[in-house]
């Protein structure tokens, strides 16, 4: 199930728009740079898509890309799309939603222990309420690590 978790915050991140309206990738960075008309960005998603490389983009800062990539970024669209359940699992400090967020962000197994038991110490202050956007879990938990020596590292 962490896999599939994984893979489709994954799946997500790599249809977001990022770069430009048409996201990021060959069909923007290669094939339509200069792409102004709505049809020519229509091309570049299409290319994009169909070739298959706006991941490889995203993890390596490149293909227009760049300021889009790196787990953070994917943490961010998995958080969007799994804030209840991770909620949830932060709150008891363990579940796959939470392990999935480990894996997304890259933490080490050394750090993990460190890493759930700081997201359920702070659960209040990444989830202040029920109607806490993912935007916000997502800043207050960049700030929960930053302050973190063993988690900071992971920031960049």
């Amino acid at each position: 199930m962490k896999k599939f978790i994984a893979g489709a915050a994954l799946a997500v991140a790599a249809t977001s728009s990022f770069a430009s309206p048409a996201g990021c990738g060959l069909g923007t960075a290669v094939v339509f740079p200069d792409a102004n008309e709505w049809y020519e960005h229509v091309m570049a998603a299409t290319t994009n898509g169909s070739s298959g490389n706006q991941t490889f983009g995203m993890t390596s800062g490149t293909l227009g890309c760049e300021g889009a990539n790196g787990p953070l970024k994917l943490a961010r669209v998995f958080m969007d799309q799994n804030m209840e359940q991770l909620a949830s699992d932060s709150a008891r400090g363990q579940g796959e939603s939470l392990d999935a967020l480990t894996s997304l962000i890259g933490v080490d197994a050394a750090d993990k222990a460190e890493f759930t038991k700081e997201v359920q110490a702070n659960f209040d202050s990444i989830f202040v309420s029920t109607e806490a956007s993912s935007e916000e879990a997502y800043g207050a938990l960049v700030s929960v690590m930053a302050g973190n020596d063993k988690l900071a590292k992971y920031l960049g």
